[in-house]
């Protein structure tokens, strides 16, 4: 291949995907205009790119020239969602905790900045505002799971990702400040686990600890996630045994 055909190829995996993200964002189906609009692509591309993606299951076309996302994106979701091992030994150990403290429990890893979801046990309580559904994302610093991967990393890691990040604020609550953030990753450090006070979501606290697997990384973290009036200091022990016995389920030794 040549490097201008291997420029195009990336391409068009590049207009592929900004078409997908478009898709992904809307709560309906989305015309051809819209998705021309919205990808700022040519209207002959995007139809080609269109006509691709349907062949490949990858999308819809519900009516002529209203499509939606496919349904093999589902099944390769799926798929991903089944060979995460942390996640399925550690829905057992999730039902028990939320089972004794009836609030959410949350599954969640870290991906570059952020931390991603995979699992969730819902309170089935009164409604949380806090958006924290499979699949979605969070800024490390202003989650209790997240504050635990920035905890395991050197100080200089953390200067950088201040740095990086600019350490956004969500509430008021927010750690905004990188000599803050060292205090309380030191904290998070000493004590095992660690709290989010309304730093993602006014009105929603956070309790998390790690799971760590068989060579001693750092892999997941557990979290309980409940409205702020409900949430209490104690349960730290309970999400930090849970937490302990999903890292022996998956080879960790201590």
């Amino acid at each position: 291949m040549t490097s201008s055909e291997s420029k195009s190829s990336i391409q068009v995996i590049e207009r592929m995907t900004k078409l997908l993200d478009v898709l992904a964002q809307a709560a309906d189906t989305v015309s051809l205009k819209q998705l021309t609009l919205a990808s700022g692509l040519h209207p002959s591309t995007t139809h080609r790119i269109l006509t691709a993606l349907i062949a490949d299951r990858l999308v819809e076309r519900v009516d002529q020239g209203s499509y939606r996302l496919g349904m093999r994106l589902l099944e390769l979701g799926n798929l991903v969602k089944s060979r995460l091992s942390v996640r399925e030994r550690a829905l057992p150990f999730m039902r028990d905790l939320h089972a004794s403290i009836g609030e959410a429990v949350n599954l969640s890893v870290r991906r570059d900045d952020e931390i991603v979801y995979v699992e969730r046990t819902s309170s089935g309580r009164s409604m949380m505002r806090v958006v924290n559904i499979i699949g979605a994302r969070a800024p490390l610093h202003i989650t209790a799971v997240g504050k635990l991967f920035l905890s395991a990393d050197r100080t200089d890691q953390i200067e950088e990702y201040a740095l990086r990040t600019g350490l956004p604020g969500s509430t008021r609550n927010t750690i905004t400040s990188v000599d803050a953030l060292k205090a309380e990753l030191a904290t998070v450090q000493r004590q095992g686990y660690a709290f989010d006070n309304e730093e993602a979501e006014i009105g929603v606290r956070c309790i998390g600890a790690g799971v760590f697997d068989d060579t001693g990384l750092l892999v997941a973290g557990l979290s309980v996630s409940a409205p702020a009036e409900r949430l209490k200091p104690e349960w730290a022990s309970l999400v930090k045994n849970a937490a302990d016995q999903i890292s022996t389920a998956i080879g960790y030794s201590g």
